[in-house]
């Protein structure tokens, strides 16, 4: 039984369950999973990059907090278009910096994160057999090194991922159940 949260936002009617980790830790196969489980509407905040951001992690070059001010600040007017429509969102979001989980509660959705984590190896071992993807495996370290700890904000679900997908999904969806009613997790079309 996974312990009972304080999602950010209790009182709104919209829903944002984010996937969070480093690069490789499995983020957008996990969202996607659930928010076709949900019937919500998957958001990947790689999409929200700019080109030139892109083009810098492509060549190895680690993103500044100011560089990712705008990716965030795109991200959270799209949520908060998607809750003026009644639209429950699922979003694979790095989520390294407090300060940006922090933006994304700002947007006003009622919010919870779902964190996952697991060993340097396991995840440099994902990155370097990735292919079509734009972030270069070399960022790893500089990734862990900005990954403020999330494990205690009360809106934060930690997941391990050293197990398969299935299990993986299969605790999540455990996870948000615990936190929500039934009927609260309904999709709006």
């Amino acid at each position: 039984m996974i312990q009972r949260l304080a999602p950010s936002n209790i009182h709104a009617t919209t829903y944002l369950i984010v996937v969070m980790g480093v690069s490789g830790s499995g983020k957008s196969t996990l969202a996607r999973t659930l928010a076709d489980y949900y019937g919500y509407c998957y958001l990947d905040g790689d999409d929200f990059h700019s080109e030139t951001s892109r083009a810098l992690m492509a060549s190895g070059q680690p993103l500044t907090d100011e560089m990712r001010a705008p990716w965030v600040a795109s991200i959270c007017q799209h949520l908060q278009e998607k809750a003026r429509h009644q639209q429950h969102c699922l979003l694979a979001f790095s989520g390294l910096r407090k300060a940006h989980r922090n933006q994304l509660r700002d947007a006003g959705l009622k919010t919870i994160f779902l964190f996952l984590r697991g060993d340097k190896p396991t995840i440099q071992d994902r990155l370097n057999r990735r292919t079509g993807h734009f972030m270069a495996p070399q960022l790893l370290d500089s990734q862990l090194a900005a990954l403020e700890d999330p494990s205690t904000e009360t809106d934060v679900i930690p997941l391990d991922i050293a197990a398969p997908l299935t299990t993986i999904a299969d605790q999540a969806i455990q996870a948000i159940n615990e936190q929500y009613e039934p009927e609260e997790l309904t999709a709006r079309t």
